[in-house]
């Protein structure tokens, strides 16, 4: 059986991810504390900043608002997200959210299982900056 140390991570400590748009800073993940089921973090939104549509071929999402106001659009159809508010995505499903407030959002997520690897965990329909989205995914099972 393999135990790990439990560890305290600092969001000072993770480096942030802007590619997609936002702040993204994976906290919990298997290179930092040996995580082996999924990994956690915290997305931090700026007023009119937002994260890119993506997808998870092999991961449920599951997100919490903490603070702000955010918009989430789910398959092109978008819905209000408010703190104490949370939402699981399924995989394969397109998602971006947009920070719709006055003030920083934050938000924290949690994605698992964990994709067979890292660079398979995420797939960009749409870049950061880019109004339009790419072609959608077909919503198909995952093959095992």
């Amino acid at each position: 059986m393999t135990t790990h140390r439990p560890r305290i991570v600092n969001l000072g400590e993770t480096q942030p991810n802007r590619r997609r748009g936002g702040d993204l800073r994976a906290m919990l993940t298997p290179s930092a504390v040996g995580a082996t089921s999924g990994f956690m973090g915290m997305a931090l939104v700026q007023p009119g900043e937002r994260i890119g549509e993506h997808y998870h071929p092999y991961s449920e999402e599951f997100v919490y608002v903490v603070q702000g106001a955010l918009e989430v659009d789910l398959d092109g159809e978008p819905y209000p997200l408010r703190p104490d508010q949370g939402l699981l995505i399924p995989p394969y499903m397109r998602h971006r959210f947009r920070n719709v407030g006055d003030e920083e959002a934050r938000m924290v997520f949690h994605l698992g299982p964990l994709a067979p690897r890292p660079e398979l965990g995420h797939v960009d329909t749409e870049g950061a900056e880019e109004g339009a989205a790419a072609a959608p995914p077909e919503r198909t099972e995952p093959v095992s």
